[in-house]
């Protein structure tokens, strides 16, 4: 079975995350991930731009059933008119997750995989999340690079075969 790794962030994202997420998207393609995304605009797009420019796959899981707001750079797309709970589904379904950028949908999806336990769990410029003493919340690797996002979440791929 491939290694799945969702890369979660803003579909209103700046020019470093669209960059990023594009570069993101070819290192995974290049390492033979599937890559799993929001299917949108903004970082999604970008991720799946990237990973289909190294002949990547790409699966989008929508919360809608509207085909005109799909990413044209999808493999596959799941329409799973779930809304933001297609959240869920998306870290769920991953191996890895990848966040770029912030916003409170991306917020939301690395809350749910550090919910789930037993992934990686990658920021790449995006929240710093700590407690309520100002302690950095355990769990959550930092990366400063696109090389370093797509190395960490890799780092525990399993060898099958």
């Amino acid at each position: 079975m491939p290694y799945q790794v969702a890369v979660c962030g803003p579909r209103d994202c700046t020019d470093r995350d669209r960059a990023n997420a594009l570069r993101v998207g070819q290192l995974l393609a290049e390492q033979g991930a599937v890559v799993l995304c929001g299917g949108g605009v903004g970082v999604m797009a970008a991720v799946a731009e990237g990973a289909r420019s190294r002949d990547g796959l790409v699966i989008g899981i929508r919360p809608d059933t509207d085909p005109k707001g799909a990413s044209q750079d999808l493999s596959a797309v799941i329409y799973s008119n779930l809304g933001e709970a297609r959240n869920a589904v998306l870290v769920w379904s991953a191996d890895a997750v990848i966040s770029i950028g912030g916003s409170w949908g991306t917020l939301s999806e690395v809350a749910l995989a550090m919910r789930r336990g037993g992934v990686p769990v990658v920021c790449l410029d995006g929240w710093r999340l700590e407690d309520h003493q100002g302690n950095p919340i355990g769990g959550i690797a930092y990366a400063s690079t696109p090389e370093e996002a797509v190395t960490t979440a890799l780092s525990s791929r399993k060898n099958e075969g």
